[in-house]
């Protein structure tokens, strides 16, 4: 039976049939090296997680994907700097593709992948899972906003660290979606800076859920999971201010306590911990370095947003005007101070890392 028009998906002004997860993969080939690389990557996160591996982990790169020639560019030097620090720190790149929005705004790259409100979403996909093949070819974990339910049936094999945002972590969907998914993942607190939504996500996320989804061929389907025990509390501050110091870390440490969950923390160094400054996450930074050195046993990781040059920018409507390098959504911090300020913290962390493992 036809569905009356009077009725049904009366604001819904036109439907697209996409592409299904498997063909998607059958189009893009991956070669079995870089899966055995994703699923090591997750465990060496995992080790982190539980203290068998002493070194932080440092989820660092781009706020959001906009051009993959610089995506490439950032994770070609990324690559050499993880080298130089990997005896203290794992680096994780960044590799968002969806932007949450307070209202209304660019989306990301695989919802407007052409930057012009086109919307070519299954364009976006392939651009995305391409990139992302490219940067776990150079030996980059790689990290991503979990936002779309439906997205991770089509990249989530390609991702090592998944991030819950504020915007959904107290959401049910979010919370049954991550107690599915195959790698670790952050659930950052809550916009108005109270860990309870956060704290609340953990305990759902450890558990069995049932939810509907897609299947790789694209058919709705009744998922059953099993549960993640590798979620952790992202720390990213609020409407009442940053939440990185000493202090919060300790209040944080005694909710997660209370409700008999490990305490394992990120901070991010960005949104509002920064003020929504970018300049100011090197300061950050060292903030919670110092607390790492002063013999802090919970901080497990941190979050920089980070891109070959300072600032950002407005999308024009002559794209030709974009500058090189440059965020489209939250301002980062440029290379020369990334690599500077990831030396530094590789230096000052050393010696309390490597103590951890005794």
């Amino acid at each position: 039976m036809v569905a009356n028009p009077q009725i049904h998906n009366v604001n819904v002004a036109d439907q697209r049939v996409l592409i299904s997860p498997s063909t998607l993969r059958d189009i893009i080939e991956i070669p079995e090296a870089i899966y055995d690389f994703v699923s090591a990557s997750r465990t060496t996160i995992e080790q982190i997680i539980d203290r068998q591996d002493h070194r932080l982990m440092v989820v660092v790169g781009p706020c959001s994907i906009h051009d993959v020639d610089a995506a490439l560019d950032y994770a070609n030097r990324l690559k050499d700097l993880s080298e130089r620090v990997a005896e203290n720190l794992y680096l994780i790149m960044r590799v968002y593709f969806e932007k949450p929005r307070t209202t209304v705004g660019w989306k990301g790259l695989i919802n407007d992948p052409n930057l012009d409100d086109s919307f070519e979403i299954e364009n976006g996909l392939t651009i995305g899972r391409t990139l992302l093949r490219d940067i776990l070819a150079l030996g980059l974990p790689t990290a991503t906003e979990a936002l779309d339910p439906i997205t991770p049936q089509y990249l989530h094999d390609l991702i090592s660290w998944s991030a819950i945002g504020a915007r959904t972590t107290e959401s049910q969907t979010h919370r049954e979606m991550a107690s599915g998914l195959s790698s670790p993942v952050g659930f950052k607190n809550g916009t108005d800076g109270g860990l309870a939504v956060a704290v609340n996500a953990l305990q759902s996320v450890a558990n069995p859920h049932r939810f509907l989804g897609i299947n790789s061929e694209g058919k709705v389907s009744v998922f059953e999971t099993s549960g993640n025990r590798y979620g952790h509390i992202v720390l990213r501050g609020g409407s009442h201010g940053p939440n990185y110091r000493a202090e919060q870390i300790a209040q944080c440490e005694a909710d997660l306590e209370a409700a008999s969950l490990p305490a394992n923390i990120m901070v991010d160094c960005s949104h509002a911990n920064s003020e929504k400054d970018p300049a100011l996450q090197p300061a950050v930074a060292r903030d919670v370095s110092k607390q790492i050195a002063h013999g802090n046993q919970s901080i497990v990781g941190l979050m920089l947003e980070s891109h070959l040059e300072a600032g950002n920018q407005a999308i024009p409507e002559d794209l030709s005007a974009l500058r090189y390098g440059v965020s489209v959504t939250d301002g980062c911090i440029d290379w020369a101070t990334t690599e500077s300020l990831i030396l530094e913290l590789s230096e000052a962390t050393a010696a309390a890392l490597k103590a951890r493992a005794d």
